[in-house]
């Protein structure tokens, strides 16, 4: 478990956000693991950076799964949540994932269209290719192939819809789970008990300074080498 003391990877930091790379089994906000979560080891780095002796303010923007890695966003500021906020829901925040799936015969680039449900008790979802029920959501993932391998490929990865592991269960659909995802069917897991799902790059027009901004997350250390040879160059 990580603590407070533990170094965080910023790569990018502004007057109103702060960008951290997430590195895999790190959960954003806590939950009833007890674990501490990133946004409080977010806000002793904020502390200690700039010593302050009192509460530091640390905004939770959005989330990405535990065992995803990548690009995470926090506010600094109340008006820097509240904005961002607003960016994501009305879209205007661009996020691309990158991940490793195994080696199959799909298009070098394509639409995957679903309707999928979502099982709390099993924390898990499943896709269908017509609504089986009336509960049933509509997922919109698009894809491009960027590397092949041996037994893996990389595919980058951006969501017109955001359903529950709607990247995770789409691949899985096509019987290319992600690697280390046990959940939805790969055989093993990652050493560092993640799985190859990497939030890559998020876009957005800054919404206090007017500015754009591109954060790019450096893949983790977990499959480097994999990453060094399907993923993009760094």
């Amino acid at each position: 478990m990580r603590t407070t003391k533990d170094n965080i990877q910023v790569i990018y930091e502004d007057n109103h956000i702060i960008v951290v790379n997430k590195r895999a089994g790190d959960i954003v906000q806590g939950d009833k693991t007890g674990d501490v979560p990133l946004v409080d080891i977010v806000k002793d780095y904020l502390k200690e950076k700039y010593s302050k002796p009192g509460n530091v303010f640390c905004g939770l923007v959005h989330r990405i799964d535990r065992p995803t890695t990548g690009a995470v966003i926090f506010a600094k500021t109340s008006k820097g949540l509240s904005r961002m906020a607003e960016l994501f829901r009305l879209g205007g925040v661009h996020k691309t994932y990158h991940a490793i799936v195994p080696l199959g015969d799909i298009k070098e680039s394509d639409t995957l269209v679903g309707y999928m449900i979502k099982d709390g008790r099993l924390n898990r979802s499943r896709c269908y290719a017509t609504p089986p029920n009336a509960t049933a959501k509509r997922a919109i993932t698009h894809y491009r192939v960027i590397g092949r391998g041996d037994k893996y490929m990389a595919v980058d990865v951006t969501l017109e819809t955001g359903r529950h592991h709607q990247i995770r269960c789409h691949f899985a659909s096509l019987g290319l789970p992600i690697k280390g995802d046990l959940k939805y069917g790969s055989p093993r897991s990652n050493d560092d008990g993640g799985i190859s799902l990497h939030a890559r790059r998020v876009e957005f027009i800054h919404p206090v300074s007017g500015e754009k901004v591109s954060i790019t997350a450096p893949y983790p250390q977990s499959d480097a080498v994999l990453w060094q040879n399907l993923g993009e160059k760094e």
